[in-house]
């Protein structure tokens, strides 16, 4: 056995051949970190919808708002002058119809309001009045009753007299009362009822001869006429 035998070591055998495995594994002139820089340079999954999107890559959502806004205001027309005079005259038309518009609402709208108050002051007077009325109708056959008592002499002193009085002087004050119909009267159909004509040489018109029932007003409206005989001239 010769002496290289001898000191060989059967350990060196193995590291050798995993040294030479690995060295067919890499290809000549490789670099280790080729692999990182392939997966580095390889575009990103955000990259890819950018450009899909046709969005800017690395834009911001601000930039996004401002191409939007920049895109409005291509569409605006830009070539009028605002200083310009007949840009200005027309402005100013513009603005006198609309003041003139509202102007015209304003006036129709008061007269509205106007007319409203008016009407409403009318209905409420006409409402009073009808109330007004409606009392007195309610009261006659007390009022009928009173005047037949002053006229029998009944009513001259007395508690019963004064309130009578009261009551009377009440209406009339405050609810528009009036008693009419009266002998020598000048007949007047509008508020006389005629029951009965006789002829009369004292008189030269159609006179009221007797009042048969007294008639009432509230104000300007008869409530009832009053019953009359009347004396025809000859």
């Amino acid at each position: 056995m010769s002496e290289e035998q001898l000191n060989h070591d059967p350990r060196d055998e193995g590291r050798e051949e995993e040294n030479m495995g690995a060295g067919d594994s890499a290809p000549m002139g490789s670099n280790p970190n080729s692999s990182a820089g392939s997966a580095n340079s390889a575009p990103s999954a955000d990259s890819a919808e950018s450009a899909e999107s046709g969005a800017t890559p690395g834009a911001t959502p601000a930039d996004d708002d401002i191409s939007h806004l920049e895109e409005q205001l291509s569409d605006v027309d830009a070539g009028q002058d605002p200083n310009d005079p007949a840009v200005l005259r027309e402005e100013l038309k513009k603005q006198g119809d609309e003041l003139a518009r509202a102007r015209a609402d304003y006036y129709n709208l008061t007269q509205t309001h106007n007319n409203f108050v008016r009407r409403s002051k009318s209905d409420v007077a006409a409402a009073r009045g009808m109330g007004h009325g409606e009392v007195i109708e309610a009261l006659m056959p007390v009022l009928d009753d009173i005047e037949a008592a002053r006229n029998a002499g009944a009513l001259e002193d007395g508690p019963f007299a004064a309130i009578a009085n009261k009551l009377e002087n009440t209406l009339e004050t405050r609810f528009g009362f009036e008693r009419f119909g009266a002998s020598g009267d000048e007949f007047d159909p509008n508020i006389h009822e005629a029951v009965m004509a006789t002829p009369s040489a004292d008189v030269d018109v159609e006179t009221v001869h007797q009042v048969v029932q007294t008639g009432y007003k509230n104000g300007d409206k008869v409530l009832r006429a009053a019953k009359v005989i009347v004396a025809n001239p000859e």
